[in-house]
């Protein structure tokens, strides 16, 4: 296979960010045939498409379509979380950058669907490039008659606001995004079943549909040429249907983002992003930070698709692929990595507030020189006890990459806290 592409087809062309230019590519004749549509046909279409959730979670989207309330009672909201803050993962900033009118028209198409009242999208703070590229496309919108009162001589109203965030990794979770988008303190709520979900009651209390940037971008492409044709892309896997960008980093010739259809080798991933730089391929992490790593055996046996890569223990994630090199000390990247989680915890949950920085102190001693024998058991002791008992996935997220390059790598920790320092650092026989 090679790089197929749909939502970046045009991502190149600066016209694309204009009305006129995007309308030249046939945008926004999705959203006038969604309007000449019913509503339960819509969702019906989402659903047949099996498009699935792109933030990381891969749940089906038509489980939250098919849950707004179909009676309207109260205000019914949509919420995009553009919030982007998966070290790896960088594909909604280059979809908000050069194809915002994909997500207004998504957006748009998704509120007739649902019956929504108003849009926000919550954009992270650093993303000062995408906001502008997307104020200048809502006002274009605005002026066209394609969002405020009565779209299209439709009936339908909706407006679509900006909100930038601060840059707290913990308000891309849907929760604390909620909480933070209300004026509150970006911590995360409690989670079905002791609390509604968001369709129910989300923000304000009201109905709310969130997704990604990704995720409504491929609205339009699914409306307009229609729910069978979608699925057919990545009919090779057993759940995985359309195309995926996947932020490509780490040791490679070209790092940048790549769409591909689902049920491409993760070899090939590599190979259109120019191959492993600098050395032999050692490990890669497949969709961003806070899924487990995998060994270069691995990657060729791999297949992007969300059951697919359980076969390898390792998840599609958010699609940020870091290919590591054979010279990357494992160990110091498990400490960056668990560096990264302690600082972004928002400090609710114990087990993660607490965790997270006893595993940063064990991995700190460890690099520099002072691992004890029993240190390792006691990383996995920690983030066991860290996994599954917090709020929100930032307590997973943290533990489970230290977990699985324990599992993978053992022998570069027990080599660390045997001799003080890494395998890499070793001598070579021949000049010893």
């Amino acid at each position: 296979m090679a790089e197929y592409k749909l939502l970046l087809e045009h991502a190149h062309e600066p016209s694309f960010r204009t009305l006129e230019g995007y309308r030249a590519t046939g945008g926004y004749k999705a959203l006038e045939k969604a309007l000449g549509m019913e509503r339960q046909t819509i969702v019906d279409s989402i659903k047949t498409a099996g498009l699935r959730g792109r933030g990381g979670a891969g749940a089906p989207a038509a489980l939250k379509w098919g849950g707004m309330p179909k009676e309207k009672k109260r205000p019914h909201y949509l919420i995009c979380n553009a919030d982007e803050g998966e070290p790896g993962t960088f594909k909604d900033k280059q979809l908000l950058e050069q194809c915002p009118f994909e997500l207004v028209e998504g957006m748009t198409i998704a509120a007739w669907a649902v019956q929504g009242d108003a849009g926000y999208v919550y954009i992270r703070g650093e993303y000062m490039d995408g906001a502008k590229a997307l104020r200048e496309a809502i006002d274009e919108a605005y002026r066209a008659g394609l969002l405020g009162k009565n779209i299209l001589g439709s009936g339908m109203d909706f407006d679509l606001y900006i909100h930038c965030g601060a840059g707290s990794y913990e308000c891309g979770e849907e929760t604390a995004l909620m909480s933070s988008l209300m004026g509150e303190r970006g911590m995360p709520r409690l989670k079905f079943p002791h609390a509604p979900f968001p369709v129910i009651s989300g923000v304000w209390d009201k109905p709310t549909l969130i997704h990604n940037v990704e995720s409504y971008c491929t609205v339009p492409y699914i409306v307009d040429r229609g729910a069978e044709w979608w699925s057919s892309l990545g009919a090779s896997t057993k759940n995985s249907r359309g195309t995926k960008i996947f932020s490509v980093s780490g040791h490679v010739n070209k790092p940048g983002n790549y769409e591909i259809e689902f049920g491409t080798p993760l070899r090939e991933l590599l190979e259109l992003a120019g191959g492993v730089k600098g050395g032999a391929l050692k490990a890669c992490i497949p969709g961003g930070s806070s899924v487990p790593i995998i060994t270069a055996e691995s990657v060729e046996k791999a297949i992007l698709g969300y059951e697919e890569m359980s076969e390898v223990k390792s998840m599609v994630g958010s699609g940020g692929c870091m290919f590591l090199n054979e010279h990357t000390d494992i160990v110091k990247f498990a400490w960056r990595t668990a560096v990264f989680y302690m600082n972004e915890s928002c400090g609710k949950c114990t087990p993660c507030r607490e965790g997270t920085r006893w595993m940063v102190q064990i991995l700190e001693r460890i690099i520099g020189g002072g691992g004890r024998p029993g240190d390792v058991e006691l990383l996995r002791q920690v983030a066991s006890q860290i996994d599954g008992r917090s709020f929100c996935p930032l307590g997973d997220a943290a533990a489970w990459p230290i977990m699985g390059m324990i599992r993978i790598f053992p022998e570069e920790f027990d080599y660390y806290i045997e001799q003080g320092r890494s395998m890499l650092d070793r001598v070579p026989a021949s000049v010893a």
